[in-house]
């Protein structure tokens, strides 16, 4: 009898579980995260004259949309790594770009989407790009699938995407091009028609990308998810321009940030505080219920603790072969950057940017012919402050670096102490080590017209994995960086519907057989 009443009790039991866990999940939001590639808030939502983003202009005027975002890193690797986790990319040992020699995560930390799958929750990478620099690092291993729609009946959904064409190459807009007098340019850009030209591209591409993002947010309205589901839209860091990505001024790690969440926030806001995009993994627990096992780094953006931030911290390490270390914290008012290498050029050589970035060639023969305003010229020396200090109220584009004004001192000085307390007892910061500065390693002159000539031609004598490329600057000679910017003209003027491609700029192939 007490068997056939406990079996009874377990069929009824089983016979309601559903209805209350499918309840369960209802109530539950979904989470679509949207991610750009390497874009600043360059959107008319923010103001940046000549682009018209009228998709994401329309997401922020039904949510929040934050003027004060930054990223932890300004390269993707490290930047998604933290991201993925909630913590600074130094702290998890994910500060070094596109890490070959990979560690699990420590301390027992575990990435955002095995935290939610544990819960419930049906986990989706909509895009192809993990880039994270820890085990594990396959999108097979981070998430469940592949799309929302795979996902049992009812069950809620993490769903990230990036949309990856704001990373150069651009393509052009045939239905809207900008006009190159329509755009703005900061002071540390030389304002020619060349520069213009190529900044326009870049805007049109993001036009590109917000149709991507419209087609995605018509199919959550389309399938009736939208009032159930909590949108976040950021950039993964700042633009890719010669002075933003792989730098900590603002134009490498300034992101713009939208939350849209129906019934829970009210549309149209505009957000002032100071926040992070490793506060939206705290969000997102947050909001589906989900405790993570170590306190992240990232806090809610409903939390008080981000309501009364005073600081955002981020780090520059490791760029492909190209060595450099920084450190930042910025307030409302200022920001303080401390380079750690101050011996490098800014503009040391990079595979990368010297076979991507046209203006890098304009800015070096400008700068190599002594044409450059002292604003735009101090990007293009040979060294750097060891700090740089800014005062964003009169300066918000960070070209007067007043960390020698005796006025600043005790700015400086609270700073650089709240910074080395972040470093010591946050991120457990490791510095610089002397392989990584390659001391003594290289010829103390540039043997060769340019720095990737030499580098390919000495694959097999030299470890550049471990020691990077060196440091020699300028990185061409004149007549050199003139004939790269002319292989690069008619690529930044071609017409919005050329299928013009783009050129291969000599000696930015990494070599093939490089010293294990």
């Amino acid at each position: 009898m007490k068997f056939r009443f406990a079996f009874l009790l377990g069929v009824l039991l089983l016979s309601v579980a559903t209805p209350i866990a499918n309840a369960a999940n209802q109530s539950r939001p979904n989470i679509l995260w949207i991610t750009i590639e390497d874009w600043s808030p360059d959107l008319s939502c923010y103001g940046t004259k000549g682009i018209y983003t009228p998709h994401v202009d329309q997401l922020a005027s039904e949510g929040i949309r934050y003027e004060r975002a930054f990223t932890t890193s300004p390269v993707c690797s490290t930047s998604r790594s933290a991201m993925m986790t909630g913590f600074h990319q130094n702290y998890i040992g994910a500060h070094q770009h596109r890490t070959e020699d990979k560690k699990p995560l420590p301390h027992g930390i575990r990435p955002i989407p095995h935290l939610l799958a544990d819960a419930g929750y049906y986990t989706c990478l909509m895009s192809w790009k993990t880039d994270c620099n820890f085990l594990p690092d396959q999108k097979s291993e981070l998430f469940m699938g592949v799309d929302w729609k795979d996902r049992e009946p009812d069950q809620p959904f993490f769903a990230r995407i990036t949309f990856g064409g704001t990373h150069r190459a651009w393509k052009r807009d045939p239905q809207r091009p900008i006009d190159i007098k329509d755009v703005e340019l900061p002071p540390y850009y030389p304002d020619t028609p060349f520069i213009r030209r190529d900044w326009a591209n870049g805007l049109e591409q993001m036009q590109l990308v917000d149709r991507e993002v419209g087609a995605l947010l018509k199919r959550l309205q389309d399938e009736g998810l939208a009032d159930n589901t909590i949108v976040f839209f950021i950039g993964d860091h700042g633009r890719c321009h010669i002075r933003g990505k792989q730098f900590l001024y603002d134009e490498g790690t300034r992101i713009p940030m939208i939350m849209r969440w129906p019934g829970k926030v009210e549309p149209g806001q505009v957000n002032d505080d100071l926040v992070m995009s490793i506060d939206i993994c705290a969000t997102v627990l947050e909001a589906a219920g989900v405790k993570s096992p170590v306190p992240l780094h990232g806090k809610s953006l409903f939390s008080d603790d981000v309501k009364n931030r005073r600081y955002t911290f981020a780090a520059r390490d490791k760029m492909d072969d190209t060595h450099d270390s920084m450190r930042s914290i910025r307030s409302k008012d200022f920001k303080l950057i401390l380079n750690l290498m101050p011996d490098r050029a800014y503009c040391q050589f990079s595979f990368y940017k010297e076979g991507a970035y046209p203006p890098l060639a304009e800015m070096n023969v400008l700068s190599l012919e002594g044409k450059l305003t002292p604003e735009q010229a101090a990007f293009m020396s040979p060294h750097k402050p060891a700090v740089e200090l800014f005062d964003l109220r009169k300066d918000p584009h960070e070209v007067h670096n007043v960390a020698d004004d005796p006025e600043y001192a005790d700015v400086k000085a609270e700073l650089l102490a709240e910074l080395t307390n972040w470093r010591n007892d946050v991120i457990h910061d490791t510095g610089v080590s002397d392989a990584f500065r390659a001391k003594g390693v290289f010829p103390d002159q540039r043997p060769t017209a340019t720095v990737g000539q030499w580098v390919q031609d000495h694959a097999d004598d030299y470890d550049f994995k471990t020691y990077g490329v060196p440091g020699w600057y300028p990185t061409r000679t004149l007549e050199q960086w003139r004939e790269v910017r002319e292989m690069w003209e008619p690529w930044v003027f071609r017409e919005p519907d050329s299928t013009m491609k783009r050129p291969e700029i000599p000696f930015t192939k990494k070599p093939k057989n490089r010293k294990k």
